[in-house]
């Protein structure tokens, strides 16, 4: 047994010692002098060691002191004060008061630890049969003094309030106490047993202190009282004594509160009926208690010389007044709840009751934010505002909690009901609002809300340990009173709880955000986010906009995904607010679904993306060099982000292919008419060495998709790597490039000309590098040969003349005179006159 539960077994208020008189002095020399004799003969007899019906126990009688706790944890046994006028027999029968405690208190510890040394059975002890100590207690019983609720010094603690968790750590410690009283409960339901004094021994049989006879007692009535729902509502007579709900089963408040004292009366517990005020059923949030009858009783017990409070009706479960039934719901919180808890729902009508060192009043207790019993089992605290009402400031208002371990939370916003408890649901799997912000910091949750319009509304919240798959419980209510609606845009709804990284984001893998929970603006109609990640990660991003269709949605999506940094460029269509989620999963884990991370909400309000402007069609889930570029070998990108813009209509993006692999590039573009030519042409790659050049010139002014895909696996398909975004500002159309075939490999570089479309009856230079060819032509109405330089370049001047379509490069290797084309160009056809 802990030190604390022993000390509560000594603590009983006696009167304050006085000096003995001399006759009492010579009685107590006396006594010591027997029990030293009585020492030496149980030293000489190791009666100790054996198991015998009588129990060893000990008392001192001298000045008033407290007692202390021993060194390894047990009870030195205190030292009974005794009254100047007190005779022999009363001091005799107090200090078996003591010795049968000293008894339940060995009782309950290890067989090893109730093996007294001699050193301090040398000090005190006596031995006293266990039957007499029994008939001594029951003898002396009415005398134990009643305890006020306003004596908050416990005797042993120096004047401070010992707490709940000071009586025990959590309701773990109950479990044995726990089972037994509901399976001795339900023994006696079938046995039709419905005396008070017989259910009382049956359910604290075994029980080894006062905290665990309170307990099973407590847990009796929750499992097998009802409330009586039909009782309430007048259609049948309240029951309150204790016979009639045992027998029914149900009961009303008082039927609890006052079964509860009967049957700690017969167990030996004080305990007291306390009537007052509660925010349960009927309660109006707000209304005035004034001159109004109270409602409801609990209870109080006296554990250890002081005073906690309980509440077996609210343990119970609650009423669903929808259905007009009671719902089985035990709630562990009402047993013993500590006062400043207790006091934001529970009102004594006598302020004693309160026991609070500083009591509060009957308007300030109307006007505190009602909590339920989640808000303070999950763990959090109430930052703002300080009462339940209040008045929107600019059409907004702002309620924060605290917390010590990670929550997560929902709210509700409806218009305003009389009743507290009106029969909506406790419980709620999200939150559908869009009339607030909910965004959660590391320590705080903060909730903007925002009413739609003038007038009175209702708000709950919810929440759930993060670590939790149970839905979400209402843990606090607020009434808010709207004057003038600010004037806004709608807001998209979140049904993923709340603003900015989500609390799992960090074990998601995400440590960082560019952006906080806060509402984003966006000046130019582009907004860039950015998170940073501890592992490399996969992600998904959703754009949700009241008036965006979901096609046009994914074109205003561009993600990056590096093995430490994840960014998403967004586009905005329209002005207005926008929720942007964020899902993510583990890069290497296919078979893991995505989870949300993270959501913001942007506003756009002046500037708009037209749709010519949006990213096009077809994007891959992985815009520029990333992750998966890596794991291919393809390194050292001249261009490290997704979006590239060009004013001239031409660019180069160069990187490094370290593995050799075989690359196959395309570029796109949402069609909106027919195209010149194809987009094909307008682009040509160069390889060199372990060097890729991909050489882009654009037809026009728009907004291109350049994909790279790779072979990884011998004999295997092109895989996509990444996507590059090229947005072309330039009117000026790019020329095409020449069309080139399976001849021109690795190595061969072309350096004039560099288009694809030639002008006709002009002179053409070539230069040109082939590795390993023989010869070089170009042939058109004639065969060309060009000429290999000092440089191993290929070169030559070519007439295009006015009849022919095409040109065509071609080069033979080793002694085949055959030759093989590498590349076409064509010639521009002159307009012939008619």
């Amino acid at each position: 047994m802990s030190a604390e539960v022993g000390v509560q077994k000594f603590s009983f208020p006696f009167s304050c010692g006085a000096r003995l008189s001399q006759q009492d002095e010579v009685t107590q020399r006396e006594s010591e002098q027997v029990k030293a004799r009585e020492l030496r003969d149980l030293q000489e007899k190791p009666l100790l060691s054996q198991t015998s019906p009588a129990t060893v126990v000990g008392a001192l009688v001298c000045k008033e002191r407290s007692p202390k706790a021993a060194p390894g944890g047990g009870l030195v046994a205190p030292q009974v004060p005794v009254c100047t006028d007190a005779s022999n027999s009363a001091v005799l029968s107090r200090r078996s008061v003591f010795e049968k405690l000293t008894v339940e208190n060995e009782d309950q510890r290890p067989a090893a630890k109730r093996q007294l040394s001699c050193e301090s059975a040398a000090r005190n002890i006596t031995v006293v049969k266990k039957s007499a100590v029994r008939k001594e207690a029951e003898e002396l019983r009415h005398l134990k003094p009643k305890a006020d609720p306003g004596q908050r010094v416990t005797p042993g603690s120096a004047g401070k309030r010992r707490r709940r968790k000071d009586l025990f750590s959590n309701s773990e410690v109950f479990h044995r106490v726990d089972s037994h009283a509901i399976r001795a409960g339900a023994e006696l339901k079938e046995k039709c047993v419905f005396d008070v004094k017989m259910i009382a021994q049956s359910v604290t049989q075994g029980a080894r202190n006062e905290v665990e006879k309170l307990r099973a007692i407590w847990v009796w009535l929750c499992h097998n009282i009802e409330y009586d729902v039909s009782g309430y509502l007048g259609r049948s007579e309240k029951l309150c004594s204790p016979e009639e709900v045992i027998a029914a089963g149900r009961g009303v408040c008082c039927g609890y509160s006052n079964l509860c004292m009967e049957m700690c009366r017969e167990v030996g517990i004080e305990c007291q009926e306390v009537p007052g005020h509660s925010k349960g059923l009927g309660y109006r949030q707000g209304q005035s208690l004034k001159n109004v009858k109270s409602d409801h009783l609990w209870n109080a017990v006296l554990l250890g010389g002081q005073w906690f409070l309980m509440d077996a009706c609210w343990g119970a479960g609650r009423v669903d007044m929808e259905h007009e039934s009671f719902v089985k719901r035990f709630d562990d919180f009402y047993f013993l709840t500590e006062p400043e808890e207790f006091i934001d729902s529970h009102f004594p009508d006598e302020e004693k009751w309160q026991l609070l060192e500083t009591p509060i009043s009957l308007e300030e207790f109307e006007r505190r934010v009602f909590k339920t019993s989640a808000f303070f089992s999950i763990g959090l605290r109430l930052l703002q505002p300080r009462h339940f009402y209040i008045v929107t400031d600019d059409g907004e208002a702002n309620v924060s909690l605290g917390f010590s371990r990670p929550v997560t939370f929902a709210y509700e916003i409806t218009q305003h009901q009389d009743l507290l408890h009106c029969g909506a649901s406790e419980q709620r799997e999200s939150s559908n609002s869009s009339f607030g912000l909910l965004t959660v910091s590391h320590r705080s949750m903060n909730l903007q809300l925002l009413p739609p319009a003038s007038g009175t509304y209702d708000v709950k919240v919810f929440a759930r340990p993060e670590t939790s798959t149970n839905p979400l419980i209402w843990v606090c209510s607020f009434t808010v009173e709207c004057l003038n609606p600010r004037a806004m845009e709608e807001i998209p709804e979140n049904p993923f709880l709340s603003w900015g990284l989500q609390p799992v984001a960090g074990s998601l893998g995400i440590t960082g955000s560019s952006q906080g929970s806060e509402a984003a603006e966006v000046d130019d109609a582009i907004f860039e986010l950015a998170l940073k990640t501890s592992r490399p990660l996969m992600v998904l991003c959703e754009l949700v906009h009241p008036e965006l269709e979901a096609s046009v949605a994914k074109r205003c999506l561009a993600t990056q995904i590096q093995p430490d940094l994840l960014t998403c460029h967004i586009l905005c269509p329209l002005r207005g607010f926008y929720r942007l989620s964020v899902f993510v999963r583990d890069y290497e884990k296919t078979e893991v679904k995505f989870q949300n991370a993270a959501n913001f909400l942007l506003h756009c309000k002046v500037k708009v993306m037209s749709p010519d402007e949006l990213f096009p069609p077809n994007l891959g889930s992985a815009c520029g060099p990333g992750t998966r570029t890596l794991e291919a070998g393809l390194s050292k990108f001249s261009h490290t982000t997704a979006l590239v813009n060009t004013q001239q209509g031409k660019c180069n993006i160069t990187f490094h292919n370290q593995r050799e692999l075989e690359l196959h590039t395309v570029i796109s573009r949402e069609e909106r008419k027919p195209a010149a030519g194809p987009l094909s042409r307008h682009l040509f790659c160069t390889y060199t060495d372990s060097k890729v050049t991909v050489s882009v010139s654009l037809p026009e002014a728009g907004v291109y998709r350049l994909g790279l895909y790779a072979k990884t696996a011998p004999g295997g398909d092109f895989n996509p790597m990444c996507d590059f975004v090229l947005r072309n500002s330039c009117d000026q159309p790019g020329p095409p490039f020449p069309c080139v075939y399976s001849a021109w490999r690795k190595g061969c570089v072309l350096f004039e000309p560099r288009v694809g479309l030639l002008e006709p009856l002009s002179w053409v230079r070539f230069r040109v590098r082939v590795p390993g060819a023989q010869r070089v032509s170009v042939v058109g109405e004639t065969r060309t040969d060009l000429k290999l330089n000092k440089s191993r370049v290929w070169e030559g001047e070519v007439f295009s003349g006015n009849s022919l379509h095409q040109l065509k490069l071609a080069a033979s290797s080793g002694e085949s005179p055959d030759m093989a084309v590498l590349m076409t160009f064509d010639i521009n056809q002159l307009e012939r006159e008619a």
